[in-house]
């Protein structure tokens, strides 16, 4: 049996707005992630040497990217009153060759790729389905992604 991970017990121990993920000892590469009240593992397939008990980080991030797309379609589509009945966001990310992609900076080696799917249920004209589409790009995750990230690394004080 693995030892219990260490920091946070619960989520009464982690301030709002911030996620702890620490390593389970289960597997390879099993996470153990406490968001809120929210509880829930991370894992990589076991094809790859992973318990597949979870989600892997690439998938979790597609989850994120896919549930603010919806998210703000439907506050788009509540406030604009669009007659959108449903919203689904099919992810899938890959690296590609930049050479491949015309629009991007970066001419060599690869780039990441996030191929999004949106399908749009509901009696909507041309025009509002372009609309929506347009606003998909605006949710906040999304907006995260493509801008300029920084993100600074330190280790945590000794107990």
């Amino acid at each position: 049996m693995a030892a219990e991970p260490p920091g946070p017990a619960s989520a009464a121990d982690i301030g709002p707005g911030t996620v702890v993920v620490r390593e389970t000892r289960h597997g390879k590469f099993q996470q153990d992630i406490i968001s809120g009240s929210h509880h829930f593992l991370a894992d990589e397939p076991a094809n790859v040497g992973g318990l597949d008990s979870g989600p892997g980080p690439y998938e979790l991030l597609l989850a994120a990217l896919g549930a603010c797309t919806a998210m703000t379609l439907r506050l788009y589509a509540d406030r604009k009153k669009l007659p959108l009945t449903a919203t689904q966001v099919r992810l899938k990310h890959s690296r590609v060759y930049a050479a491949d992609c015309a629009e991007c900076e970066t001419k060599e080696g690869m780039i990441d790729r996030i191929d999004r799917v949106i399908t749009l249920e509901g009696n909507l004209d041309a025009a509002q389905r372009s609309q929506l589409l347009e606003i998909a790009d605006k949710c906040p995750v999304h907006r995260t992604l493509t801008s300029e990230i920084e993100i600074r690394t330190v280790e945590a004080p000794a107990r």
